[in-house]
């Protein structure tokens, strides 16, 4: 136990200066891969900070050349592998908590992303108040490629994205820069690595916690970013008329269209990025078919695209659904071919089981929407806040 405690405490660095708290992610060699002990360690403080009237704010950091590069999934196998699927179900139930927390928290919240951002890096960055992207920062959600699905409340702040922009980047995993980051909204500020230091130091010494205050503060060391000449947040146009199709198929058909018309390197290299990834991710990703009342209207929406309507607790919710289904495997092994494929053996081939979208029924993933069958299995319990006490752009998201 006191072996855990230490690792626990030397994974996750705490500073205290002035009125505010920095923490930084220490698994350098991992990526600042995030264990359970460290999202354990993340939540007892934040829950401390919150309650702690000389904090006025929380900086959240990466040791190293990552911010963080997502969790520590190949951890989340072996426990699955040792000790059932309930093992994986945790680990996930404790960083869906987490990220909801930081959604929403009561005082500012400022993550520097000077580095590799993600999967669940994602997940204790995007839901803060700020996000920092530097010349360093790569943004990504890969996780279709390992046979999982954007989680993390993904679906809530891709969904949020311009355009189908979201769809695009949580079903290909493309990675952006820091400029791209800053266009499309994922980070609020771009400032060069090198004045880190010293919005650190203007940071600590505000003794407030009004976002305002905080904006302006980093403002003073922000430079203009340009985006590249080949970036693809200048294809929105393809994107959109793409990733707006109601299927993963007809998003592949209207790719294939676009590649006739225009032969874009661009657009035969996300063709097949898509067909590498597992069809089964790819169709939970995409798709939450909700069905109202009376059936007076049938609204086709997606896993990213029903996030557009849900406030960040539902869609951290379903997403807890989701996860669960796929740690038992029962209706696919994708996820624990996909690690084996990518971090486990590194062939990078992975056998997918389903192989093609066409063999993936309706009804199939219907179920990963479901309430799992199992007597002691229970919906996500997010942590309890109260709207009296949470600024407005926190009580938006709700």
């Amino acid at each position: 136990m006191s072996s855990s405690v230490s690792s626990q405490h030397d994974h996750v660095l705490v500073e205290e200066n002035s009125f505010a708290r920095i923490l930084t992610l220490n698994r350098p060699k991992q990526l600042n891969a995030l264990s359970f002990q460290m999202i354990s360690r993340l939540l007892e403080l934040f829950l401390a900070y919150e309650e702690d009237p000389n904090v006025k704010l929380v900086m959240l950091k990466g040791e190293g050349r990552a911010f963080c590069a997502g969790g520590d999934v190949v951890a989340v196998v072996h426990d699955i592998w040792a000790g059932g699927w309930r093992a994986g179900a945790n680990f996930f139930m404790k960083e869906f908590s987490l990220n909801y927390l930081m959604a929403t928290y009561s005082k500012p919240q400022v993550s520097i992303l000077n580095g590799i951002v993600m999967g669940g890096g994602n997940g204790v960055s995007m839901h803060g108040r700020f996000r920092v992207a530097t010349e360093n920062s790569v943004f990504a959600m890969p996780e279709t490629a390992l046979g999982l699905f954007p989680d993390v409340g993904a679906s809530y702040f891709l969904s949020r994205l311009p355009g189908f922009f979201g769809e695009y980047v949580g079903l290909t995993g493309a990675r952006l820069d820091g400029a791209e980051m800053l266009a499309c909204g994922l980070a609020t500020h771009f400032v060069p690595s090198a004045k880190l230091p010293m919005v650190e130091v203007a940071l600590c010494d505000a003794d407030s916690s009004d976002p305002v205050i905080i904006s302006s503060i980093i403002d003073q060391y922000c430079e203009k970013s340009s985006l590249k000449e080949q970036t693809v947040y200048n294809r929105l146009d393809v994107i959109d008329r793409c990733f707006s199709q109601r299927t993963v198929e007809e998003i592949l058909s209207a790719l294939e269209r676009e590649v006739v018309d225009q032969r874009d390197g661009w657009i035969s290299a996300t063709i097949q990025t898509l067909k590498k990834a597992s069809p089964t991710s790819l169709k939970i990703s995409l798709r939450s078919v909700n069905c109202f009342s009376l059936k007076l209207t049938l609204l086709l929406q997606y896993q990213i695209r029903v996030g557009r309507v849900q406030g960040v607790g539902a869609c951290l919710t379903r997403e807890y659904r989701m996860v669960c289904h796929v740690m038992r495997g029962e209706f696919s092994n994708d996820f624990f071919e996909g690690c084996r494929a990518i971090l486990l053996d590194k062939d990078k081939n992975p056998k997918w089981e389903p192989s093609k979208l066409e063999h993936i029924a309706d009804t199939t993933v219907d179920r990963y929407f479901s309430k799992v069958k199992d007597e002691d299995w229970e919906d996500l319990k997010l942590p309890t806040r109260s709207k009296f006490n949470l600024p407005p752009y926190v009580i938006a998201k709700l």
